[in-house]
């Protein structure tokens, strides 16, 4: 569980210069204003494909897929689709599609089988690429159709009214990469490599020459043992031929013309695995795939991203690419330089966010947030679960699923960039179990044959409904259902202006600046006032500066006010002249729209709610 938060009081001097910074930089305030079209705002749904269909309530720690059972992508029938598009979903990214090391025996399907002592887990991980042209065996109902069913796959996607995101691996492969299903003319990496040079710009990988690799974890014996010389650099920048048990023994470093032994770039001529990299990516688009989750995109050049993002888009201009990317220093050189239409920030707003659901961060943090991606808000990805991080409702994390609903609004609200649930996240998954691999670590296995407890319950069978969840299964969904379909298809989040009003509520003694926080979404004459609770139920009267209706263009008046979450419809008083007032539940949030009309304003009259209760 997280630490309590150590309460503390602001210094004068860090409220002045706050106020300094939005009140000297007036404009500031409304950065995030780009206009965009209807609905742009993606909505991302991620299953990590072998186990979100997966109906085995048995499984077995470190079990086969005999024992265990695996999700196919047959069993993401229509209806699925239609489930998934209905929670305010977008897109929907299949994570392991592309092949990877197994210990799965596929040899009599003519698939090298894998040496078992360099793959993590029984299934392997989906980051272990094994044939970049091919599908994951373990996903097909009829393996030698698994090309023919992802496209069925792809199809019935598009006809759900979503699009499809996979993952393009670009740092690293499985040791034993071979391809079986590349197209032909295609060279394997590695198959013209001078491997007696630590570095060629002609090599895809990068060698330890005249040393074997001998890593600290066991390799076996006779003729089961796995046996490499020379030596590889792993994935993770380990260039030597002893990696550690955490390091990505099972990976190789691609080589995209860094010389890291003495730093030099050799980018021209174009480097042989750019040109690779290059094709995989189109021949994914040319199977109708809408966009790339690229992992670990701050570990290969930003040249690359230059060159192969621009080429792709020649031919394929509404194809999106996501960069994983934990470096705030170079958010802006990877969107402009290097192409990316959206980031991962994680190291951003999610670690602020996950310390104030722990009680150890400041919802004033908030602030920081955006203003460090003030002016490229739009292009990053917001997220509270994914399959790296650890599950909100698991032990060692939250506790408590419902203490996400205050940083599940603020994640989809605070910028009109992507949004992105993590399959079983809507329904508090708790990731209690010891899958195999990784023990009992709060995350999902990437690396197991296994099934998630709360997906099984609302699969049902393929039903996709509540039979089986409990109560507060439902609410939840039900609550995330309602936030997202908002942040998809309510103007003022999906493409509207930004306005922060802590800055003048610090003070405010209905409003603990560290527990809540309030901000403003407008377009064109329709205004959302968002208080997110992060503490004990609370009855907020919100300051709403002048500054902030001459920016907004705000009309003061008092009007009927709907609340997104709940649906309750009370009148509101806006104005800079008399606080905006709403109570919030614990670990809650409240989000009033409300629309700027006369029809909808109450005749011109004293207010009888200033200072006093909502009426």
């Amino acid at each position: 569980m997280c630490q309590p938060l150590i309460k503390f009081h602001p210094h004068p001097a860090i409220i002045t210069q706050v106020l300094r910074i939005f009140v000297k930089d007036k404009l500031h305030l409304g950065r995030q204003t780009t206009i965009r079209p209807m609905n742009d705002k993606l909505i991302i749904y991620q299953i990590l494909t072998r186990l979100f269909t997966n109906g085995n309530k048995y499984c077995v720690p470190n079990g086969t897929i005999e024992q265990n059972g695996c999700g196919k992508m047959n069993d993401i029938t229509s209806h699925v689709l239609e489930s998934i598009r209905s929670l305010g979903s977008t897109h929907v990214w299949y994570t392991g599609i592309i092949e990877h090391a197994t210990k799965t025996d596929y040899s009599r399907f003519g698939i090298r089988h894998d040496n078992p002592y360099i793959v993590k887990g029984r299934a392997g991980s989906p980051y272990a690429i094994k044939d970049y042209y091919d599908i994951d065996p373990d996903l097909a109902v009829s393996v030698p159709d698994r090309m023919k069913e992802f496209e069925a796959l792809v199809d019935r996607t598009h006809k759900a009214g979503l699009k499809v995101i996979i993952d393009f691996v670009p740092n690293h492969v499985a040791r034993q990469y071979h391809s079986d299903a590349a197209p032909a003319g295609v060279k394997d990496f590695s198959a013209d490599d001078d491997t007696t040079k630590f570095f060629s710009p002609n090599n895809n990988f990068y060698y330890i020459p005249q040393q074997k690799f001998a890593p600290s974890i066991d390799l076996g014996e006779g003729k089961s043992a796995y046996v490499e010389f020379p030596a590889k650099a792993s994935g993770n920048d380990c260039f030597n031929a002893f990696p550690g048990q955490y390091d990505w023994y099972e990976t190789v470093k691609l080589n995209y013309g860094v010389d890291y032994g003495d730093g030099s770039r050799h980018f021209s001529p174009t480097p042989d695995t750019w040109l690779k990299m290059l094709n995989i990516l189109r021949f994914w688009a040319g199977k109708g795939v809408d966009g790339f989750r690229c992992d670990m995109a701050h570990m290969v050049p930003v040249e690359f991203w230059e060159w192969a993002i621009k080429a792709v888009k020649e031919k394929y201009p509404d194809v999106k690419f996501i960069a994983e990317l934990y470096d705030v220093s170079i958010y802006r050189d990877y969107i402009y330089r290097g192409g990316f239409d959206y980031l991962y920030d994680k190291v951003n707003l999610y670690d602020r966010l996950r310390g104030i659901m722990c009680s150890n961060v400041s919802a004033a943090q908030i602030t920081q947030c955006w203003q460090t991606v003030d002016g490229i808000g739009n292009h990053m990805l917001n997220f509270l679960e994914n399959h790296d991080e650890q599950r909100i409702a698991s032990r060692e994390f939250a506790g408590n699923a419902q203490l996400a609903i205050p940083a599940l609004v603020v994640s989809a609200t605070l910028s009109t960039g992507p949004m992105m649930v993590y399959a079983g996240q809507e329904l508090g998954e708790k990731a209690e179990d010891a899958e195999g691999f990784s023990g009992f670590d709060g995350r999902t296995t990437i690396f197991d044959y296994w099934s998630v407890p709360s997906l099984r319950r609302w699969m049902n069978g393929g039903k996709c409904n509540n039979e089986l969840l409990s109560n507060e299964e439902v609410r939840l969904r039900d609550t995330y259902k309602k936030v997202l379909n908002a942040a998809k298809n309510e103007p003022a989040i999906s493409r509207g202006q930004f306005f922060d009003v802590m800055y003048v509520n610090y003070n405010n003694p209905t409003l603990d600046p560290h527990r809540q926080y309030a901000y403003l979404r407008k377009d064109g004459d329709e205004v959302i006032v968002i208080v997110a609770n992060f503490g004990a139920e609370a009855n907020c009267q919100i300051a709403i500066p002048q500054h902030a209706f001459d920016i907004l263009h705000l009309e003061k008046g008092t009007y009927v006010a709907t609340e997104i979450i709940s649906g309750k419809r009370q009148k509101k008083t806006l104005s800079p002249d008399a606080p905006f007032q709403t109570a919030v539940a614990a670990n809650s949030a409240a989000m009033w729209k409300i629309k700027l009309t006369r029809q909808n304003a109450s005749p011109k009259k004293k207010s009888s709610i200033k200072g006093g209760r909502d009426k």
